[in-house]
């Protein structure tokens, strides 16, 4: 079985807005969708997913990390795919600019999406379930989530778990 791992952002502006990649039609991985600033990690990133996340936006926006505040590990998505394949994605969130300036990509157009609007766009089933959550309860704490990706009752979503250490003494 082979392991393929995602870093991707979720960049935020003072407006609410998330930075988004409109995939060119012609592409053959999520052609023509909307999605987070991201890509795969490399193999020498594999236990540094954040140096993934900031390299591959510099690469597909000219963000560099020094204009971005507070980029953060929030989700760690898991997935099956076609039982030969298991996906992690690492979702990180940070703060950015509207005015940052943006450079031209060879991978598609930039466009800035509210984050109540994401659900009605052109983007993954993942990306639609970190929105959600996101929107709902994310955005009121700093904790990391867990998601596993599956199909209930037809339709994607993903069920989440709060990732802790279990060592940490509890405090009363």
């Amino acid at each position: 079985m082979k392991l393929r791992q995602m870093a991707v952002a979720f960049l935020l502006n003072d407006e609410k807005e998330v930075l988004f990649l409109q995939k060119k039609p012609k592409d053959t991985f999520l052609a023509g969708m909307l999605v987070p600033i991201g890509g795969h990690i490399e193999g020498d990133e594999m236990y540094d997913p954040q140096t993934a996340c900031f390299r591959e936006i510099e690469e597909e926006t000219g963000i560099n990390n020094n204009s971005i505040s507070s980029l953060t590990l929030r989700y760690i998505v898991l997935r099956m795919k076609e039982n030969k394949e298991i996906r992690i994605q690492y979702v990180f969130f940070g703060n950015v600019s509207k005015g940052s300036k943006l450079i031209e990509s060879d991978e598609g157009l930039l466009a800035w999406i509210n984050v109540k609007d994401i659900k009605n766009q052109n983007v993954s089933a993942t990306t639609k379930e970190i929105a959600k959550h996101y929107e709902k309860i994310g955005k009121l704490t700093e904790k990391v989530y867990v998601g596993s990706m599956k199909s209930i009752k037809g339709k994607p979503e993903i069920t989440w778990g709060i990732l802790e250490d279990w060592e940490l003494p509890i405090l009363n």
